[in-house]
């Protein structure tokens, strides 16, 4: 079995790929300035580049996790995702209000994903 690791850092890899699944870390965004919908959107620019880096895309997502520093910030992540969301392959999904690491982050989005 071989595992193969996507930009590795410090305490974890964005993505780790084994047996032709893709794990996603928890993706955050890069601009913290943004609200909940322009973080959401940042963080699903970079879940678009980790998944083509894998080979594979959002079509093959086959379950999400969607942590929210504030439940009350739920229909603009949904503006974002609803925008994104290939409606003819969604994956499975949960989202729930979670105390996030960093103050600043308003989202924060794990997945996993096959390659096909």
């Amino acid at each position: 079995m071989t595992i193969k690791r996507l930009l590795p850092e410090e305490r974890l890899s964005g993505a780790s790929i084994c047996n032709n699944i893709v794990y996603l870390a928890g993706q955050v965004a890069d601009d913290t300035t943004l609200d909940a919908e322009g973080q959401t959107k940042d963080i699903l620019k970079q879940i678009d580049a980790l998944l083509a880096e894998a080979g594979t895309s959002k079509s093959n997502l086959l379950s999400v996790q969607i942590f929210l520093a504030d439940i009350a910030d739920m229909a603009a992540m949904n503006r974002a995702w609803d925008a994104w969301l290939d409606t003819a392959n969604m994956p499975a999904r949960a989202t729930v209000e979670a105390k996030l690491a960093d103050p600043a982050w308003k989202v924060e989005i794990t997945g996993i994903a096959a390659i096909r």
